[in-house]
């Protein structure tokens, strides 16, 4: 992530054999790497679905909602007749610094979560005389400032279309993403959006499907220099990569599926453009 791709990674924990690590962007999305460091380490249920699916390589199989109204979430999702799961807490219960809900049965073609975050959690995230590290640990050397769009990939884009929906995120918007093989909807969700595809024609998203079935397939990310970031991922994978007009604009998409188990893109930052709004024009 950091040497081929460019991203500044951040520290985080190893408590059981699952060290974590973050890549943290300007619009205050992050992702989360999860490596697994001893051959017998401490999954906790969703990890242990998600290693068992992937056959212990890479990929991705889990995504989250984060939302400072989790009960009212909740609540809603109860009277819909989704089976939700208590709240969990942590890291530790004398000190707890997020909360989170999931589900018993996943809604969607890959798992989901709810989450929050309390304001002593992450001291540079809501400290104002910290604004300088905000900024800093968020500045990536390929210039990466947006987590625009998450992409999962089953066999009935459609499904997954109607789930969101009736969990309360509609204005879905028909795309084709030829990149990759694929159609499906373009779901507007706060600042980041959910590509809702499935396989059209020959690609990575028939491969993905054929070789572990449906998952996060990949990942946008806005960037301020798209051709640094494509000079930046050209160098890492010592190999010329071709731009295309993608669901966000002109884009290039990473050689990352065998690193990963998924892939990225990169884009030419829109600030407050959602891709949404870019695949209806």
């Amino acid at each position: 992530m950091s040497v081929k791709l460019g991203f500044q990674v951040r520290p985080g924990h190893d408590p059981s054999g699952v060290a974590n690590r973050y890549i943290r962007f300007s619009d205050s999305s992050f992702i989360e790497l999860l490596g697994v460091t001893r051959p017998d380490p401490t999954f906790d249920p969703g990890m242990k679905e998600d290693q068992q699916a992937l056959k212990g390589g890479p990929g991705s199989r889990s995504f989250g909602f984060r939302s400072s109204s989790l009960d009212v979430i909740h609540q809603s999702l109860q009277a819909l007749h989704y089976a939700v799961t208590p709240f969990f807490s942590g890291p530790d219960s004398a000190k707890p610094g997020w909360r989170l809900f999931a589900f018993d049965r996943a809604p969607l073609s890959s798992n989901t979560f709810f989450i929050d975050y309390a304001a002593d959690y992450a001291p540079d995230q809501f400290d104002p005389g910290n604004a300088d590290d905000y900024r800093v640990t968020r500045e990536h050397p390929n210039g990466a400032r947006e987590l625009s769009s998450i992409w999962l990939v089953s066999g009935d884009a459609d499904a997954d279309r109607k789930q969101l929906e009736k969990m309360g995120y509609a204005h879905a918007v028909p795309v084709k993403v030829p990149s990759i093989g694929a159609k499906g909807f373009c779901v507007p969700v706060g600042p980041t959006a959910l590509l809702a595809l499935q396989p059209d024609g020959a690609g990575i998203a028939a491969q993905t499907m054929a070789s572990g079935g449906p998952r996060i397939l990949g990942v946008s990310l806005g960037v301020i220099d798209l051709g640094r970031a494509q000079r930046w991922v050209e160098r890492g994978y010592e190999h010329k990569l071709p731009t295309y007009e993608g669901v966000s604009g002109e884009s290039f998409l990473a050689p990352t599926q065998d690193d990963l188990g998924l892939s990225i893109e990169f884009h030419a930052s829109q600030p407050g453009s959602s891709p949404c709004s870019v695949a209806d024009r």
